[in-house]
């Protein structure tokens, strides 16, 4: 079935998905000029570059920082640092956010950009694999945000769990995966096949409560038990 098309208040031509989006964003608090350099940068200089979780879902991980009030916050994956720089920017002055990348050919374009923002007193960037360095940073964490290999998210998480004090949250980005996730031609795929994988073992896991939001590529929400 076609989608609808409707108008933008520039008269664009979008279709019905593009032009919700473009409203959801309308009304939602503006991206800081600096994420926006960024999230431009990213997409410019960086392959994949919509891995970046751009002005929505940025705006969401700030709010949700806000609310929760971590002190100390994990992220695995930091790709272009947007996603941890929203994070901090939400932190209360105290606050502090360690974030990990495996991959060492990021950090010539991340470090500079982490290191260089408003928030920069706020995050530790380190070249590493979380599942087996976050427990050399010697804290408990309030918060988690896993964005990293889709392989291999349930190690990654068993690897956090242990780390996170009761009552904390996890956030994991792309449990839905475009979609894959309940797409059988996606069966052989690996990527599909760790996210299926992870889904259900957050689903059985009576350690924790969670939710799938749909938000662009799914954003599951995880909560520990006291």
């Amino acid at each position: 079935m076609a989608k609808s098309k409707t108008q933008d208040p520039n008269h664009t031509t979008l279709d019905g998905e593009a032009a919700l989006d473009s409203y959801v964003i309308g009304h939602s608090d503006p991206e800081p000029e600096y994420l926006y350099r960024l999230w431009r940068a990213t997409n410019v200089h960086m392959l994949h570059g919509r891995m970046a979780s751009g002005h929505l879902q940025g705006r969401l991980l700030k709010m949700l920082v806000q609310m929760v009030r971590p002190k100390r916050v994990i992220e695995v994956g930091t790709f272009s640092g947007y996603s941890a720089l929203c994070m901090a920017e939400g932190l209360d002055p105290e606050g502090h956010l360690w974030t990990f990348e495996i991959n060492d050919e990021q950090e010539d374009f991340t470090r500079p950009w982490i290191e260089q923002s408003p928030w920069a007193d706020k995050v530790t960037f380190i070249i590493g694999d979380a599942a087996t360095e976050a427990q050399k940073v010697g804290e408990m964490f309030d918060m988690a945000f896993i964005d990293g290999n889709k392989r291999t998210y349930i190690e990654t998480y068993e690897a956090l769990l242990p780390l996170m004090s009761p009552g904390a949250f996890i956030l994991a980005d792309n449990t839905l995966w475009d979609g894959h996730v309940i797409d059988p031609e996606y069966q052989r795929d690996r990527q599909t096949q760790g996210i299926r994988a992870f889904n259900d073992h957050i689903a059985t896991d009576n350690r924790v409560t969670r939710v799938i939001l749909p938000l662009r590529d799914g954003l599951t929400i995880i909560r520990k038990n006291q």
